[in-house]
């Protein structure tokens, strides 16, 4: 008697043949890497985040083939290392963009515009979240908090910040990213590709000219706790939505000219996200009161 299988059952099929490896030439020069990396550890082990941020460097992602070189020069398992390569939001799984743009969606950003410049940016693109533009030069995503509240809304280009953005401001970062213009983060270093970053990321220095020394600090925002801590901010550490100016603020708060950046979210404020269409961005009254 022959048992036919039903639509239930579920076929396991052929198992999935092992990763194939790099190229000789590649594995080489990897291996090379990975040796100096690995050596500023006491264990090797310690060493696969920036091992696994190094293969990315070479595929834009990171495929089996790249968790299979970590796993065999770390001496560990492909299963331990899936795990770290999963667990962590930087690691691609499948290939990408030379720019990687996030959009912070989280409660802050959310509420000054960002979920406004993330559906914006989508139409604009015409893709989705973790989805890449035809050209493969974006890969749009939705992150979590990017540590830059006082900057919201945020939007990340292959780690580095632009602050302060709007729905129009963001479609022509993505557009000038496309057509090769030049783009300057808010803060930090000069933008660079994301194979590029991913190599940085890996541990080995950023070479060139001017980029290291560019990078800076904090935004003044992010410093007016401690200004007021030193005595050296005015009270109010806000100034108004309307562009007024406190009498006791420093030269350096006056309010900015037409066309200069930015010091707070506060002084970009956005509609919030359309599922509270009943209650508009806007405080009901002053800062303090």
């Amino acid at each position: 008697m022959t048992v036919q299988p039903t639509n239930s059952e579920v076929s396991l099929g052929m198992p999935q043949l092992p990763a194939p490896d790099f190229p000789a030439d590649v594995r080489a020069r990897l291996e090379a890497d990975a040796r100096e990396i690995i050596s500023r550890y006491p264990g090797a082990r310690s060493a696969l985040l920036p091992l696994l941020h190094l293969v990315q460097a070479e595929e834009g992602y990171v495929s089996r083939t790249g968790m299979a070189f970590c796993a065999e020069l770390l001496d560990l398992t492909t299963a331990e290392v899936t795990a770290v390569a999963t667990f962590y939001t930087m690691y691609r799984r499948k290939p990408g963009g030379d720019y990687q743009v996030g959009v912070c969606t989280n409660t802050l950003c959310a509420v000054m515009g960002g979920d406004a410049i993330f559906d914006e940016l989508k139409e604009h693109l015409g893709v989705g979240n973790d989805e890449t533009t035809e050209d493969g030069k974006v890969t749009l995503e939705h992150i979590e908090c990017n540590a830059a509240c006082d900057f919201a809304p945020v939007v990340m280009v292959n780690w580095e910040f632009f602050d302060n953005q709007t729905p129009q401001s963001a479609k022509q970062l993505v557009d000038d990213l496309r057509a090769g213009r030049p783009v300057e983060p808010t803060r930090g270093a000069p933008l660079c590709t994301y194979k590029d970053t991913e190599r940085i990321l890996a541990g080995f220095p950023d070479e060139r000219p001017g980029a290291v020394g560019a990078t800076g600090g904090a935004g003044p925002a992010s410093l007016i706790g401690l200004r007021l801590a030193k005595g050296e901010a005015p009270q109010r550490v806000v100034r108004p939505r309307d562009g007024g100016h406190t009498p006791d603020a420093h030269p350096q708060d006056a309010p900015p000219q037409p066309g200069s950046q930015h010091l707070s979210s506060h002084d970009a404020p956005q509609r919030t996200s359309d599922s509270d269409p009943d209650h508009p961005a806007g405080p009901t009254a002053e800062e303090g009161e």
